[in-house]
């Protein structure tokens, strides 16, 4: 869902937060022919599986993942790029901790959400975007971070009649247009398979249109 958000175009260079195995990034270069997609990694053997993934599925020659650190980006990639998108860490301090070390510092943010945040949005162009997902719950702290205007706030809803439980936030940098709360996408029908619209982006590669195109 989060690579179907990001509206890149042929020829565009895009980056990933937080790639782990490379996941979004794969599906994204998968979905939007001769894009570009770099991942920053901070886990050196998820970097090196990624691009082993990258590599298996005939991308190697236009995805490539970097062991890095989010919040100190090596000097080859601190650049701007045309589209920006990142799963960040979701759980805050209270939420419940992993016995497996690499995977708690990928499920918990310690507080830095802002941090993501904002180096998120410095490495997005002028009109370009910067492209999050994260619990329905932590929304109002994100928006707290993100500009006034040009934000689009898509929820991702389980079932129909039910609360969100994840949502995507995209902000178009540099834009002037209002805040949208978008009708967003319903991921299982009442029987528990999903729905024809959730179907068509996980089998089919279909993008998600949301509305932060406006100027």
């Amino acid at each position: 869902m989060l690579a179907a958000a990001v509206p890149a175009a042929p020829g565009d260079e895009t980056i990933e937060l937080g790639s782990g195995s490379g996941t979004a990034s794969l599906c994204l270069a998968a979905r939007v022919a001769d894009c570009s997609v770099t991942g920053i990694e901070i886990d050196s053997a998820m970097a090196a599986l990624a691009n082993t993934n990258a590599a298996k599925n005939a991308f190697g020659a236009r995805v490539n993942f970097v062991d890095g650190d989010v919040f100190d980006l090596p000097k080859d990639v601190r650049r701007d790029f045309a589209h920006v998108f990142c799963n960040p860490p979701f759980h805050d301090a209270q939420g419940e901790a992993s016995p497996e070390p690499s995977r708690d510092r990928a499920l918990r943010d310690a507080g830095r959400i802002a941090e993501w945040i904002e180096i998120g949005l410095k490495r997005t162009i002028s009109g370009g975007t910067f492209t999050l997902i994260l619990r329905a719950d932590r929304v109002g702290e994100a928006l707290g971070h993100l500009p006034e205007r040009g934000v689009t706030i898509f929820p991702l809803w389980p079932r129909a009649g039910e609360p969100a439980k994840r949502v995507i936030l995209q902000a178009r940098k540099g834009s002037r247009a209002a805040l949208v709360l978008s009708s967003g996408l319903v991921l299982h029908s009442a029987d528990g398979t999903y729905t024809a619209e959730a179907d068509a982006v996980l089998r089919d590669g279909a993008s998600l249109a949301l509305d932060s195109r406006g100027l």
